[in-house]
């Protein structure tokens, strides 16, 4: 007889639960701890700090431990309360941005040609 093979995951698995990669996981654990001390280092409770990112208290306890299906716009909602909304302004400066800036190189032509012009008729 054969074996049964398990079904192949997605990217969402049968709870409706985000499966992200390992390193991804890790930010947003980090990026929810930090917050969460952010929050309590200006003696904000998790009721007040919901009330004033238009969420539940529910959704904020989720994304201080990381929950990767909190929408970035929750998390936007914190920094601006917490007063470090320009840290997601500056998330990825396209500047700054080395990996595009190389592929925009390499993309770069030899040469540069003028176009060519057209002869003049003589006629006016």
């Amino acid at each position: 007889m054969g074996s049964i093979k398990p079904p192949k995951r997605s990217y969402m698995s049968d709870r409706n639960t985000a499966v992200v990669p390992t390193p991804v996981s890790r930010a947003l654990i980090k990026l929810g701890r930090d917050l969460s001390m952010a929050r309590r280092r200006r003696m904000l409770t998790q009721q007040s700090m919901a009330e004033r990112i238009q969420t539940s208290v529910s959704t904020l306890r989720r994304l201080e431990k990381g929950d990767p299906r909190i929408p970035i716009g929750t998390i936007a909602q914190a920094m601006f309360v917490l007063g470090e909304l320009e840290k997601i302004s500056g998330l990825l400066e396209t500047a700054d941005d080395d990996i595009g800036l190389t592929l925009m190189n390499e993309q770069l032509p030899q040469r540069v040609r003028g176009k060519k012009q057209k002869p003049d008729s003589g006629a006016l």
